[in-house]
């Protein structure tokens, strides 16, 4: 496999501006209560990623064992900065789906596979007359930024992370992801936390400086 896109999927997909942040420890109420005041949506499922081999420039996983997504990475534009409450490192995918059968039921995690169960808080946001707005959901093609609260759980592990990701024209990714982060974070996070660059990261990054279970010599 090669972090080249398969022949004649080159220009298709869809084209995403990211920012995430990665906690440890267990979502406290107060972050749920402050995110909780934008109208939200819950999701809970298991996603397993490809850890090894690794393959540079991409993000591969099976996707509540009903889709394979396959993320191409195309760089950084630069830092994402709400000035005292937040700073991050803008990322910009590509994203493809395909349907498949689960992999693998009941069998434990195929070698080379991370799951991460997550339940999720997810708010949107689009643009409607030139200002950022929660609202419903998405619509196809315009200018629009989701943004999640997820509990994180992975190899017995607690973590928690908030992420925005923007869609729709290529040309307004940033100012829409830039607006929706200012009206998000027009009140600080509770206990007076700032997102860093420390913690922002991409799962496949986060995931691949986690070291996997142990395992018993044979």
């Amino acid at each position: 496999m090669t972090s080249e896109p398969p022949e004649g999927l080159a220009g298709e997909g869809v084209r995403t501006l990211e920012v995430r942040w990665i906690f440890p420890g267990r979502l406290e109420t107060a972050v749920t209560g402050w995110f909780g005041r934008f109208p939200t949506g819950l999701e809970s499922r298991e996603d397993s990623y490809l850890l090894d081999p690794r393959l540079p420039g991409l993000s591969v996983k099976v996707r509540g064992g009903r889709a394979l997504e396959v993320k191409m990475y195309h760089g950084s534009p630069g830092i994402l900065e709400v000035e005292g409450r937040a700073r991050g490192r803008l990322e910009s995918w590509q994203k493809l789906s395909f349907p498949v059968s689960p992999p693998y039921q009941h069998s434990g995690s195929p070698a080379g596979w991370r799951p991460v169960h997550k339940s999720r808080r997810i708010s949107h946001f689009s643009l409607a007359g030139g200002q950022i707005v929660a609202c419903a959901s998405g619509l196809d093609q315009e200018p629009q930024c989701d943004v999640e609260l997820t509990e994180v759980s992975s190899i017995g592990q607690d973590w928690w992370t908030l992420g925005f990701e923007a869609s729709g024209p290529a040309d307004l990714l940033r100012s829409t992801l830039e607006a929706t982060a200012r009206l998000v974070f027009d009140r600080s996070l509770p206990g007076g936390a700032e997102p860093g660059l420390d913690e922002s990261k991409s799962y496949q990054q986060w995931l691949s400086q986690r070291p996997g279970p142990k395992t018993e010599a044979c």
